[in-house]
């Protein structure tokens, strides 16, 4: 059975680095930045553990994990909790608030799966799924434009996927002068919440990199880009051949 796992971190290298640690296994992995964003989402996928941090914005991992522990459907779930060398204080404080275990920063994945097989038990992931690599299987170069085409369904492991390899592919443009990069939309079947949110994620990421972002898709594609404010008046270019021409 597919594990859920929840990492509230304002880090999003910590959020990484827990990611990559969770690959090789049957997991699911969902995200949040800080302690509200991190009870919605526990509330809403009901994780099977949760990695918290103890300090975050707007509401920290002690906040978190108190309103965890008052709340009957969430205060059995499993928490590790992350903490900074300098608040080794907390720790008495969120032992006896019932975590599971605790780890200083930095740390390594490898420390954090040992800690985890404690608590549940991993299964590693099957050769086919762990077999697909996002870098390659959606990813394509043609000169210096990056073209990423997305598949029929866009799913979290997807999302999780593409956001792992973009900053990698970003990096690679940067370095080597390239200035576009073409979303190629033409195969999905639905725009949704999950696919504008991703949408939207590699147009910031592109631009704070000074990389522009053309769109290709069908008109099914543009209509459900109309349909959502933040993507409204993005142009939808009919081909990769128009995109690539697209100033």
């Amino acid at each position: 059975m597919t594990l859920k796992v929840l990492t509230v971190d304002d880090s999003k290298t910590i959020r990484m680095i827990v990611k990559k640690a969770f690959k090789p296994f049957d997991c699911e992995l969902f995200e949040a930045e800080n302690g509200v964003e991190g009870l919605s989402t526990a509330s809403r996928e009901k994780p099977d553990l949760i990695v918290l941090d103890v300090t975050m914005p707007v509401m920290n991992g002690i906040e978190m994990l108190g309103k965890l522990k008052s709340e009957p459907s969430l205060k059995d779930i499993p928490v590790i909790m992350l903490t900074a060398e300098s608040g080794k204080d907390n720790v008495i404080q969120i032992l006896k608030m019932g975590v599971k275990d605790y780890i200083v920063k930095p740390f390594k994945g490898e420390q954090l799966i040992e800690r985890t097989q404690k608590i549940l038990k991993l299964e590693p992931r099957k050769k086919g799924e762990a077999g697909k690599d996002p870098a390659t299987e959606y990813f394509t170069a043609d000169g210096d434009i990056q073209i990423l085409s997305l598949p029929e369904k866009i799913t979290k492991p997807v999302i999780l996927g593409v956001e792992e390899s973009l900053q990698a592919k970003i990096k690679t443009m940067k370095n080597s002068n390239g200035k576009k990069f073409i979303l190629d939309l033409r195969k999905i079947a639905e725009i949704n919440v999950l696919s504008i949110k991703l949408l939207l994620s590699i147009i910031q990421q592109c631009q704070k990199a000074n990389i522009s972002v053309r769109v290709v898709g069908t008109p099914a594609v543009s209509e459900g880009l109309k349909g959502f404010q933040e993507t409204s008046a993005i142009k939808v270019n009919n081909s990769i051949e128009e995109a690539k021409a697209a100033t």
